[in-house]
């Protein structure tokens, strides 16, 4: 019997599954010119949008959709399904309720999500020092 492939979903499942489990800040190490992380690039937050969410959750403590559609310059289904996938893999929080009559979605980081950004943001400098040594 031929062997199925996994579909983009049950791999995306399989790399939240994994997301919490995020290593401390500066878990890089560089060995004989190779780099080695428990976890190696976070791909869920690799993803452009998906770290523009996180890195400007980083920098304000709470925004709206709206305001972060605006401040990302993206699409209602882009972000809302990008901002979906960090929640699933507790990156971050989603609280919906109404200003008056007009619904309004909250998105915050959590300490995983904020954790996760700080080991993405080594990973990534320690890479840059890396190039820039050999160059």
């Amino acid at each position: 019997m031929a062997k199925r492939k996994a579909s983009p979903a049950a791999a995306e499942q399989r790399l939240t599954a994994r997301a919490p489990k995020v290593p401390a800040a500066g878990a890089l190490t560089v060995i004989d010119g190779e780099s080695s992380s428990p976890l190696a690039l976070d791909r869920l937050i690799h993803e452009r949008i998906r770290l523009a969410i996180v890195s400007s959750l980083a920098v304000h403590a709470m925004l709206s959709f709206n305001e972060m559609k605006a401040l990302l310059d993206t699409t209602d289904g882009n972000l809302s399904v990008h901002a979906r996938k960090l929640e699933d893999a507790h990156y971050v929080t989603c609280t919906k309720g109404y200003d008056g009559r007009i619904p309004r979605t909250e998105y915050r980081l959590t300490p995983t999500g904020r954790q996760a950004l700080e080991t993405y943001l080594a990973h990534m400098e320690a890479l840059i020092r890396r190039v820039g040594e050999a160059g």
